[in-house]
């Protein structure tokens, strides 16, 4: 548990650190309107990523009640 703490920590901390400084990029993306691509992309890959676990779910559960049978 302690260990999980600590990551989590460090990950925080470089993630805002990162995030502080690629603040310019995204002001400059977004002044080229170029942030809403990007917006658009990473919203189009998660709902392809949910979709295929659901698809997954919906197999898995498929096969436990087979083997059940």
């Amino acid at each position: 548990m302690k260990k999980n703490t600590i990551a989590t920590i460090i990950l925080l901390l470089i993630t805002a650190t990162v995030s502080h400084a690629q603040t310019e990029m995204a002001d400059t993306m977004r002044s080229n309107g170029k942030i809403y691509v990007v917006v658009t992309v990473l919203a189009t890959i998660f709902a392809g990523i949910f979709a295929y676990l659901v698809y997954l779910d919906r197999k898995i559960s498929k096969l436990e009640k087979e083997g059940r049978s």
